[in-house]
Protein backbone atom coordinates (compact mmCIF):
# COMPACT_ATOMS: atom_id res chain seq x y z
CA UNK A 1 0.00 0.00 0.00
CA UNK A 2 1.02 3.70 -0.98
CA UNK A 3 -0.92 6.27 1.08
CA UNK A 4 -0.34 9.05 -1.14
CA UNK A 5 -2.20 11.88 1.20
CA UNK A 6 -3.86 11.69 4.54
CA UNK A 7 -7.73 13.25 5.31
CA UNK A 8 -9.62 13.64 7.98
CA UNK A 9 -13.24 13.90 7.82
CA UNK A 10 -15.05 15.72 10.79
CA UNK A 11 -18.69 15.65 11.04
CA UNK A 12 -19.26 19.36 12.46
CA UNK A 13 -22.61 21.33 13.45
CA UNK A 14 -21.42 24.02 11.34
CA UNK A 15 -18.71 23.64 8.36
CA UNK A 16 -18.32 27.32 8.09
CA UNK A 17 -17.14 28.18 11.55
CA UNK A 18 -14.66 25.37 11.26
CA UNK A 19 -13.55 26.47 8.25
CA UNK A 20 -13.18 29.58 8.92
CA UNK A 21 -11.15 28.84 12.27
CA UNK A 22 -8.67 26.63 10.08
CA UNK A 23 -8.55 28.93 6.85
CA UNK A 24 -7.58 32.03 9.48
CA UNK A 25 -6.05 30.66 12.46
CA UNK A 26 -3.84 27.57 11.04
CA UNK A 27 -2.97 28.47 7.43
CA UNK A 28 -5.63 25.58 5.84
CA UNK A 29 -6.58 26.95 2.43
CA UNK A 30 -10.10 25.82 0.62
CA UNK A 31 -9.78 23.25 -1.94
CA UNK A 32 -13.23 22.34 -2.71
CA UNK A 33 -16.64 23.89 -1.09
CA UNK A 34 -20.65 23.54 -1.13
CA UNK A 35 -23.34 23.47 0.61
CA UNK A 36 -22.94 21.31 4.08
CA UNK A 37 -19.21 20.24 3.05
CA UNK A 38 -15.83 21.66 2.63
CA UNK A 39 -11.86 20.21 2.12
CA UNK A 40 -9.29 21.83 3.45
CA UNK A 41 -5.38 21.53 2.55
CA UNK A 42 -2.09 23.28 3.48
CA UNK A 43 1.00 23.34 1.00
CA UNK A 44 2.90 21.53 3.72
CA UNK A 45 2.98 17.77 5.44
CA UNK A 46 -0.24 18.69 7.61
CA UNK A 47 -3.31 16.39 7.04
CA UNK A 48 -5.74 17.89 4.84
CA UNK A 49 -9.20 18.06 6.67
CA UNK A 50 -13.07 17.44 5.05
CA UNK A 51 -15.41 18.77 6.74
CA UNK A 52 -19.13 17.48 7.12
CA UNK A 53 -22.34 19.19 8.17
CA UNK A 54 -23.89 16.80 10.89
CA UNK A 55 -26.84 15.03 8.82
CA UNK A 56 -26.04 15.23 5.91
CA UNK A 57 -27.48 12.65 3.78
CA UNK A 58 -23.98 11.51 1.91
CA UNK A 59 -22.71 9.84 5.24
CA UNK A 60 -24.64 6.57 6.01
CA UNK A 61 -27.68 6.80 8.53
CA UNK A 62 -26.00 5.51 11.43
CA UNK A 63 -22.97 8.02 11.18
CA UNK A 64 -24.72 11.16 10.33
CA UNK A 65 -25.36 12.41 13.52
CA UNK A 66 -22.27 11.18 15.32
CA UNK A 67 -19.71 13.19 16.23
CA UNK A 68 -15.91 12.34 17.08
CA UNK A 69 -15.51 12.32 21.10
CA UNK A 70 -12.25 12.98 22.39
CA UNK A 71 -10.29 13.17 19.09
CA UNK A 72 -7.64 15.50 19.15
CA UNK A 73 -6.12 16.86 16.02
CA UNK A 74 -2.27 16.69 16.70
CA UNK A 75 0.00 19.10 14.26
CA UNK A 76 4.00 18.72 14.64
CA UNK A 77 5.35 22.27 14.40
CA UNK A 78 8.38 24.12 15.08
CA UNK A 79 9.11 27.39 16.69
CA UNK A 80 6.04 26.50 18.86
CA UNK A 81 5.84 29.26 21.01
CA UNK A 82 5.77 31.87 18.49
CA UNK A 83 2.66 30.13 17.16
CA UNK A 84 1.49 29.99 20.67
CA UNK A 85 1.50 33.96 20.74
CA UNK A 86 0.70 34.43 17.54
CA UNK A 87 -2.34 32.52 17.75
CA UNK A 88 -3.25 33.74 21.45
CA UNK A 89 -3.19 37.95 20.00
CA UNK A 90 -5.01 36.80 17.20
CA UNK A 91 -7.82 36.08 20.02
CA UNK A 92 -7.57 32.26 19.07
CA UNK A 93 -9.03 30.33 21.98
CA UNK A 94 -6.15 28.64 23.76
CA UNK A 95 -7.99 25.90 25.78
CA UNK A 96 -4.83 24.20 27.20
CA UNK A 97 -1.66 26.47 28.27
CA UNK A 98 1.85 25.94 26.50
CA UNK A 99 3.53 23.31 28.47
CA UNK A 100 6.48 20.71 28.36
CA UNK A 101 6.12 17.12 29.17
CA UNK A 102 8.69 15.50 31.24
CA UNK A 103 9.64 13.25 28.02
CA UNK A 104 10.09 16.13 25.65
CA UNK A 105 6.69 16.90 24.25
CA UNK A 106 5.95 21.10 24.28
CA UNK A 107 2.54 21.52 23.63
CA UNK A 108 -0.81 23.56 23.77
CA UNK A 109 -4.13 23.49 22.56
CA UNK A 110 -7.14 25.38 21.08
CA UNK A 111 -10.54 24.46 20.22
CA UNK A 112 -12.83 25.38 16.97
CA UNK A 113 -16.16 26.70 17.49
CA UNK A 114 -17.76 23.28 16.88
CA UNK A 115 -15.66 21.83 19.69
CA UNK A 116 -12.83 20.48 17.25
CA UNK A 117 -9.62 20.11 19.37
CA UNK A 118 -6.36 20.97 17.96
CA UNK A 119 -2.97 20.53 19.57
CA UNK A 120 -0.03 22.09 18.00
CA UNK A 121 3.15 19.69 19.57
CA UNK A 122 6.91 20.50 19.05
CA UNK A 123 9.32 17.85 20.62
CA UNK A 124 12.56 18.93 22.18
CA UNK A 125 15.38 17.02 24.08
CA UNK A 126 13.38 15.70 26.88
CA UNK A 127 15.06 16.99 31.16
CA UNK A 128 15.62 15.40 34.18
CA UNK A 129 14.81 11.52 34.76
CA UNK A 130 13.36 11.28 31.27
CA UNK A 131 16.21 12.39 29.39
CA UNK A 132 17.81 9.10 29.73
CA UNK A 133 18.29 5.70 27.89
CA UNK A 134 15.11 4.71 25.91
CA UNK A 135 13.45 8.10 25.83
CA UNK A 136 11.75 8.57 22.94
CA UNK A 137 13.81 11.39 20.50
CA UNK A 138 10.77 12.59 18.27
CA UNK A 139 11.72 10.79 15.21
CA UNK A 140 10.05 7.35 13.37
CA UNK A 141 12.27 4.74 12.03
CA UNK A 142 9.71 3.02 10.70
CA UNK A 143 10.66 -0.20 13.16
CA UNK A 144 7.38 0.90 15.41
CA UNK A 145 10.21 1.97 17.84
CA UNK A 146 10.76 5.54 17.96
CA UNK A 147 14.75 6.19 17.91
CA UNK A 148 16.37 5.84 20.72
CA UNK A 149 14.13 3.53 22.22
CA UNK A 150 16.13 0.10 22.54
CA UNK A 151 13.29 -2.21 23.97
CA UNK A 152 11.88 -1.37 20.24
CA UNK A 153 14.34 -1.66 18.73
CA UNK A 154 15.24 -5.44 20.22
CA UNK A 155 11.52 -6.13 18.93
CA UNK A 156 11.93 -4.96 15.87
CA UNK A 157 14.94 -6.88 15.31
CA UNK A 158 13.62 -10.49 16.79
CA UNK A 159 10.93 -10.15 13.97
CA UNK A 160 12.93 -9.84 11.32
Amino acid sequence: MNVTTSTLSLTVADVNASQDFLTTHLGYQVAMAADGFASLTRDDAAVDIVLLRQGTEVLPAEQRDQRAGGLILALTVSDLAAHEARLRAAGAPITMPLREEPWGERLFQLTDPNGVVIQLVEWVTPSGDEAGAGAWDGTWDGSGAGAGDEAGAEVASDAS
